[in-house]
Parts: structure tokens; C-alpha cells; sequence
């Protein structure tokens, strides 16, 4: 495994911190909760955020370099708890160069009524693709971690919504995952006011036939 340029690490901090604030000020994830990787380009290391630290509120010192297999390269930083499904995920999709875990509140409120969320719009559907869901299972633990990357293991599946937690979603960089998380959330939205509009459950909302899901993003 090559070392990473610390140039490039330096712009790679830069970057966590700017779209983990942009969660944060968009009203996305609350407190101290969710936590944003992403993989060092030409290496099998991940720069995640530190545990206990404001999204809102970053800084380089709240970024910690580690392996996948859990060895902190950062002394006397400590990881989020949840980075072991991010280091599984990161194994199951190599695809994957960054991942995003928030809080938002119409995806939050989907979760916790254990409902499916549909895919209500051409831009869900062509940025998203597909949804996959997991169920409870405590933070941080080697059960939430198998299962995001049994879930993770569908190569069409970009987001994935925890019960009564929130979302995950990922891209070939932090950008793209983001804006999937901001996709994500806009879909939960509007499938709830269009349900209160037609009186009936998110997931019975008449759609139309969409013969080209992905014109969206081509």
C-alpha cells in the first residue's frame, strides 16, 4: 500500500469538512449524530469523522485517517463508532469512493413508520436507482456492519435507509454522495405531500409509467 501524498490529504480533510458542514447547515442531521467517509485515492485508507464532534462545527483536527481494518493513523484521534460499516462498505463496493451518513428528517420519519419510500420523481430515480433498507440494530456494532454491506453487495443500490436511524449513501466521490443524501431527503418529501394531496400511504401513490428512469442524469 502506497503512502498518501500529504498534499492530496490535506485537500481531502478540506474537503470532509466543507460537505459535513453543508449537511449540517441544511438541516440534514442534528447534534453530534452522522458521520462522512471517504477512501484516500490509491490506497486502502478512509479519512472519517471524529467520534463526538458537530457536523456543523468541523475542522481539520475532527478528520481521522485510518485503515480498513480499523488502525488509526492520526494520534490521538478517534474515529467515529460506526466506521466499521463504512470500512465494510467500502469493501463490498469498491466502486465506492465516499459515503455519507445523516440524519434527515422526511427520510427519519420514513424509517420510523417502517415504510417503503418510493422513488416519486425522475431525479430520485435517476440519482438514486434503487433503495435498500436494515433493519435496527445498535451503532456501531459488527451485526450493523455486516448487514449494511449484505445490503451494499446489490450494485444498483446507491442509498439505503437504517430503521429508526437514518441514511447512508454513497458515490465515486463526497460530492456524489451528498447530493444523493439532499435527493434522498427531496424524495421523502415530496412522497409525503403527495400522499396527504391523495389521502392514501406513500407507497399507493399513483406514478406514471417512466419508460427512461435514467434520462435524468444522462
Amino acid at each position: 500500500m502506497s503512502e498518501p501524498d500529504q498534499v492530496v490529504l490535506q485537500l481531502l480533510r478540506e474537503e470532509l469538512v466543507t460537505w459535513s458542514r453543508r449537511g449540517y447547515e441544511r438541516g440534514l442531521v442534528a447534534g453530534v449524530s452522522g458521520n462522512n467517509s471517504l477512501r484516500v485515492p490509491g490506497t486502502d485508507l478512509i479519512l472519517i469523522k471524529a467520534t463526538g464532534r458537530c457536523q456543523g462545527d468541523m475542522d481539520l483536527s475532527d478528520t481521522v485517517l485510518m485503515t480498513l481494518d480499523g488502525e488509526v493513523l492520526d494520534p490521538g484521534r478517534r474515529p467515529s463508532k460506526e466506521w466499521r460499516w463504512h470500512a465494510a462498505l467500502y469493501r463490498a463496493r469498491p466502486d465506492t469512493g465516499a459515503v455519507v451518513h445523516l440524519h434527515p428528517p422526511h427520510v427519519v420519519a420514513f424509517a420510523v413508520a417502517d415504510e417503503p419510500l418510493p422513488l416519486v420523481h425522475t431525479a430520485a430515480r435517476g440519482h438514486l436507482q434503487k433503495i435498500g433498507y436494515v433493519e435496527l440494530l445498535p451503532a456501531g456494532s459488527p451485526e450493523l456492519a455486516e448487514a449494511v454491506a449484505r445490503v451494499y453487495a446489490d450494485p444498483d443500490v446507491r442509498a439505503v435507509v437504517l430503521r429508526e436511524h437514518g441514511s447512508i449513501t454513497i458515490g465515486p466521490d463526497l460530492r456524489t454522495a451528498y447530493f444523493r443524501t439532499e435527493y434522498l431527503e427531496d424524495c421523502a418529501k415530496v412522497a409525503s405531500l403527495a400522499a396527504a394531496i391523495r389521502g392514501t400511504a406513500p407507497a399507493k401513490i399513483p406514478l406514471a409509467d417512466d419508460t427512461d428512469p435514467m434520462a435524468e442524469v444522462r
